[in-house]
């Protein structure tokens, strides 16, 4: 099944916490061989070929302060509440080390939890690259871990708002299928394997439009990719979410550079006082725009909720 793609190409696939230009620079190093040879970047596989990746010992990542806009919901002593917006990653990683929500944040504020380290200072819980809206950050380690806990517990309340392709059938329900990474594609999560993490996603048809549902979503879970991967088991990918099966345009519609799906509210109880503390943050420009556009259309808008 691997049999013609480029060596490089299929390293990426199979350890995509690796950028594809460092195993490239790894070939270089004569740190990838096959079948026990030293191999270009270029080479193309062969059915029955043997790799081996000596990976090289990456430098430690540090997290620097960046001048970058942050558009902030929330903030007190514990806390801060920020609007993510698409396209904003929110911690450094492979291919990502500067632009993302953390170096933002330390350049706005002079202290942020240290739980996580270096890397992820203040970083309780992620939003997808191109997801937008509601994520909470926490500023000191007591209220890093008491958000902690409460994600643990499920006691965290997180609402979603999504597009999807297709009327879903019954209009509201849960969705409990387990989530795995897939084995084939790494980039991927999956349902289709028996193994995986519980995770849990109730949805509810705000509006039917004539191609598309305009959902409601909570989830109990926060597994990777969660919502995308649980609509798209369903055959009602997220518009926009090639990723899962979405196409890349619709017509009559404008594109999209993003995925419909917004963070839209979260509630979580105070770090100190205890105090129920509910965020929301409207629905991206972007998106607003094109369920106007939808809206306006003949297409017979049922609403169920």
């Amino acid at each position: 099944m691997d049999a013609g793609k480029r060596l490089d190409s299929f390293l990426h696939e199979r350890l995509p916490e690796y950028s594809r230009s460092r195993i490239q620079s790894w070939t270089k190093e004569d740190r990838v061989q096959v079948n026990a040879k030293s191999a270009r970047a270029s080479h193309i596989i062969k059915t029955g070929d043997s790799i081996t990746l000596t990976p090289a010992e990456l430098a430690p990542l540090h997290a620097e302060p960046e001048e970058l806009p942050l558009k902030i919901l929330y903030q007190d002593e514990d806390v801060v509440v920020i609007d993510k917006p698409a396209g904003m990653v929110v911690h450094a990683g492979a291919g990502h080390s500067h632009g993302t929500l953390v170096n933002a944040l330390l350049h706005h504020f002079e202290t942020l939890s240290s739980v996580n380290g270096d890397l992820r200072p203040g970083i309780v819980h992620r939003l997808d690259r191109e997801t937008s809206g509601v994520l909470v950050v926490a500023r000191t380690d007591q209220a890093h871990q008491s958000l902690s806990a409460q994600f643990q517990s499920r006691q965290v309340e997180k609402v979603y708002l999504a597009l999807a392709h297709g009327h879903l059938k019954p209009p509201q329900g849960r969705i409990a299928t387990p989530i795995t990474r897939d084995p084939a594609r790494r980039t991927r999560m999956t349902t289709k394997l028996v193994r995986g993490r519980a995770a849990l996603t109730d949805y509810q048809t705000l509006e039917a439009f004539g191609r598309f549902s305009y959902l409601e979503i909570r989830i109990g879970t926060g597994r990777t990719h969660q919502i995308r991967v649980h609509l798209a088991s369903l055959h009602h990918p997220i518009l926009g979410d090639r990723l899962y099966g979405a196409p890349a345009s619709v017509a009559g519609l404008p594109k999209l550079d993003r995925f419909f799906l917004h963070a839209h509210r979260l509630a979580f109880d105070s770090p100190s006082t205890g105090q129920r503390i509910t965020i929301e943050s409207p629905l991206a420009p972007e998106l607003a725009a094109l369920l106007d556009t939808l809206r306006k259309m003949p297409s017979n808008i049922v609403v169920s909720k």
